[in-house]
């Protein structure tokens, strides 16, 4: 609860206002009962006031100055209920504000490994789902807490004040129902729990469906996606539903108990107004304070079962934001950036134990291009993301002369242009997707940019050209565009030194791929350029070109030489000429 509480920081004062707006309306609630209880005897009956004749003083003793009590006393209350409700809700929203604001930040900055182990649904759900559970017990539970605890203390006592006797009776039951209540709140905490995994599941195959629509309908899976949503959402629908069962033992049993207990003091006391040991008023009041005492012990149980509620969220909550976040040493350098890349004996392990990389070591200057080959899961992708600093490993790897470990993460990011296979462009225009790094950028500059990734020609033919919606996840582009416009994304900041592009050239055909090159051919002689790719004619002008095999450097060299041996490559190239 600690983060609930620093989140609170600034908001504080407006719920104890809201428990001070709720005491005192909950002071005029219980004035009702009193009120009738005037009118029946004094009024109505002609007694004595006894201890009521200051109500006798201000209001007379009519009816009419019984309505205007009525009038004054629910007045007074409903204002207050304003202000709790104003107030609670009001901090309630602005804590739910700094609490998504948080996850979010603490998200951008958490290691890549932790993201590539994650669900995106389940982190959705505590950003959103999560927060909202949180933020409605703030709005509305807390401020009922206070609102329980004064009516089940002043209630009591005034009817003690009363009878003593029948107060006795009065309450008999609201042990066995608070402990009632605490039982239901333990086996509400674990079902809930259940119940919010389930949820993180379903969002977490919806999410991923709506993500993956062209795959789903590219190979007719629409049957096998409908079933895997109905089996989490069946199994949703089951634990959610043993909440509600839960939910609804509790309510009938808590109500019967209530009942039970009404109708005791009904039937004694009855009985001592007919031995004139009460009035008849007395009683009336008694009754009416029952209900107000029985109704918040009754709603202890939902409180408490929202408390566990909120519990388990601010647990699932507090998970992301415990998570360590990357952070730089404080001498990290913050050197300027050529473009030279040395690797030096350098080795890196998942945490499975399994080796991706074993002892690599070769080297690039500043302005080079370097072409790497190698099969699927030999690494490729993986030395370019220890090239940015998303993994430790060991050995050293050397920018400038400079070793990486000692460089700031965020800097060497930020020289760094990354072109994927799979590129993820937003659901905005074609203009906002290549100029979102900077909204500074002209119209001149993004044009240029695409000339140079062979995607303008294409842009002018959309029906809105440049400012064509390409949709979530350029859903509306062939995979070439797509990568063509990741690619001119990237290449608009003239300024980077180096230039990765991780097989990001595949969905292209060759004569499309000559002319990305051609056209990069001028930057490549000042930025360091590294080509992924399993397409050699993509690799055959690169300074240097290595072939990785299981994480090893198995051949390296440029590509007249690699030919001109024995190995994976020219077996590669001659197949690769064949076909062609």
């Amino acid at each position: 609860m600690k983060n609930i509480i620093k989140f609170m920081d600034g908001y504080k004062f407006m719920f104890i206002t809201a428990i001070l707006a709720i005491v005192i309306a909950t002071l005029m609630q219980l004035a009702t009962p009193i009120i009738i209880k005037y009118a029946v005897d004094t009024v109505i009956g002609h007694e004595d006031p006894g201890n009521l004749a200051f109500f006798q003083q201000w209001f007379g003793a009519t009816i009419t100055g019984v309505v205007l009590a009525f009038i004054i006393t629910n007045l007074i209350r409903g204002i207050f209920l304003f202000i709790k409700g104003y107030f609670s809700n009001v901090a309630a929203e602005a804590i739910a504000k700094r609490m998504r604001d948080a996850l979010y930040e603490h998200i951008q900055y958490m290691p890549f490994s932790y993201h590539t182990g994650r669900e995106t649904g389940d982190l959705i759900q505590r950003c959103t789902s999560d927060v909202e559970t949180v933020r409605r017990f703030l709005g509305v539970q807390v401020a009922d807490l206070g609102r329980i605890v004064f009516m089940v203390v002043l209630s009591v006592a005034v009817m003690f004040s009363l009878s003593a006797k029948l107060t006795l009776y009065a309450v008999v039951l609201v042990p066995v129902l608070f402990l009632f209540s605490y039982i239901f709140f333990i086996k509400v905490q674990q079902n809930f729990t259940k119940s919010d995994e389930a949820e993180g599941r379903l969002t977490t195959v919806l999410q991923e469906n709506l993500s993956g629509v062209r795959v789903v309908r590219a190979f007719g899976r629409e049957r096998y996606e409908i079933d895997k949503f109905e089996t989490v959402n069946s199994e949703y629908r089951d634990t959610t539903f043993k909440l509600i069962e839960l939910l609804g033992v509790f309510w009938s049993s808590s109500e019967i108990m209530a009942l039970i207990q009404s109708g005791i003091v009904l039937i004694v006391g009855s009985q001592m107004v007919m031995r004139d040991e009460v009035t008849l008023g007395t009683l009336i009041a008694f009754i009416t304070y029952e209900s107000m005492l029985l109704l918040p012990v009754k709603q202890s149980g939902r409180l408490l079962s929202e408390l566990g509620k909120m519990t388990v969220a601010a647990k699932r909550i507090d998970e992301v934001l415990s998570q360590p976040v990357e952070t730089e040493e404080t001498d990290a350098l913050k050197p300027a950036i050529k473009g030279g890349i040395r690797f030096e004996n350098v080795s890196f392990a998942y945490e499975n134990g399994k080796d991706v990389l074993k002892g690599l070591n070769f080297e690039v200057k500043a302005g080079q291009t370097l072409g790497i080959l190698g099969a699927t899961g030999s690494g490729k992708s993986t030395l370019v993301q220890l090239l940015q600093k998303l993994y430790d490993y060991s050995g050293e790897i050397y920018i400038d002369e400079t070793p990486l470990s000692r460089i700031d993460r965020h800097w060497i990011r930020k020289h760094i242009g990354l072109i994927i296979q799979e590129p993820y462009l937003y659901a905005k225009n074609v203009k906002e997707n290549i100029g979102i790094t900077d909204p500074s950028y002209s119209f001149d500059a993004i044009r240029h940019a695409a000339e140079r990734a062979a995607i303008h020609e294409s842009i002018e033919g959309f029906k809105d050209g440049y400012e064509t919606i390409i949709g979530e996840k350029g859903v509306s582009l062939s995979g070439g565009q797509k990568q063509r416009i990741a690619i001119s994304r990237t290449i608009i900041d003239e300024t980077k030194p180096i230039l990765v592009f991780d097989d990001s050239l595949s969905a292209v055909d060759t004569e499309t791929d000559q002319k990305i090159r051609e056209a990069l051919a001028a930057r490549e002689s000042e930025a360091t350029t590294i080509m992924i790719s399993h397409r050699l004619t993509t690799l055959a002008k690169a300074d240097v070109i290595i072939v990785l095999d299981e994480g090893e450097i198995l051949q390296m060299g440029t590509h007249e030489t690699l030919i001109a041996e024995e190995g994976m490559y020219k077996h590669i190239w001659e197949r690769q000429r064949a076909i062609a």
